[in-house]
């Protein structure tokens, strides 16, 4: 891939820095739904909501893949920053456990009752089936 369609990618969280390079495209999902950046884009400032995002670096035909739980994302016309709340690699997950979480969250949201942030189960339930896609292969 040509040089001039590559831009930098950062992702922070605040443990680590998560990921720096070049990518010719990245897409993410943000809370008013995915959105897909080339250079050049529109300066853009978004909230992220739970899920998945596919970086594609140079000379690679499958995406690298992340999963951001929330945050925000800064674009520039050259360059691409998200601010994570957390921020995993597939391979830091355990699919047990997010299978887990995902069944819990859909119990609670289902059953309801008092006590029950529903809000809070979706957001749950969101960020499980984000590491569980991020899983797929």
């Amino acid at each position: 891939m040509e040089d001039e369609k590559m831009f930098d990618l950062e992702i922070i969280s605040p443990d680590r820095q998560f990921y720096e390079g070049k990518v010719s495209f990245v897409e993410m999902t943000t809370t008013e739904g995915d959105i897909g950046v080339f250079k050049n884009h529109i300066p853009l400032t978004c909230i992220l909501a739970p899920g998945l995002v596919k970086m594609y670096e140079e000379g690679s035909d499958e995406p690298k893949k992340a999963i951001i739980h929330a945050g925000f994302v800064t674009i520039l016309q050259d360059s691409v920053t998200i601010m994570a709340e957390v921020a995993e690699w597939p391979d830091e997950i355990d699919a047990n456990r997010a299978e887990e979480a995902r069944i819990r969250a859909q119990r609670r949201i289902e059953d309801g009752g008092d006590g029950v942030d529903i809000d809070r189960a979706e957001l749950a339930l969101k960020r499980s089936l984000a590491r569980l896609e991020a899983l797929k292969k």
